[in-house]
């Protein structure tokens, strides 16, 4: 997954803040400082999981506090999987 798939979730699911400018360089901006809270990014990760069909755990994804740190663990949750399979 890449930064623009990640950020076109985001306006799907949890629409964009006024000013915000989500086609940025917005890799290592906070996601509250992007106006996007925890049950929004969970929104996000649950659709992620369903279409990916991965499995993120909570805690990770409490962890990953900007795009960069998301995209880290949704990569390599989807790296494992292939490799799995």
């Amino acid at each position: 997954m890449n930064l623009k798939e990640l950020t076109t979730l985001l306006r799907e699911c949890a629409g964009v803040g006024e000013g915000i400018d989500l086609d940025g360089d917005v890799l290592d901006v906070p996601f509250d400082d992007l106006g996007y809270d925890s049950l929004a990014i969970l929104q996000v990760t649950g659709v992620i999981e369903r279409d990916y069909r991965i499995q993120l755990s909570d805690d990770t994804v409490a962890e990953a506090s900007t795009p960069r740190l998301l995209l880290e663990f949704i990569n390599e949750c989807l790296s494992s999987a292939t490799q799995a399979a």
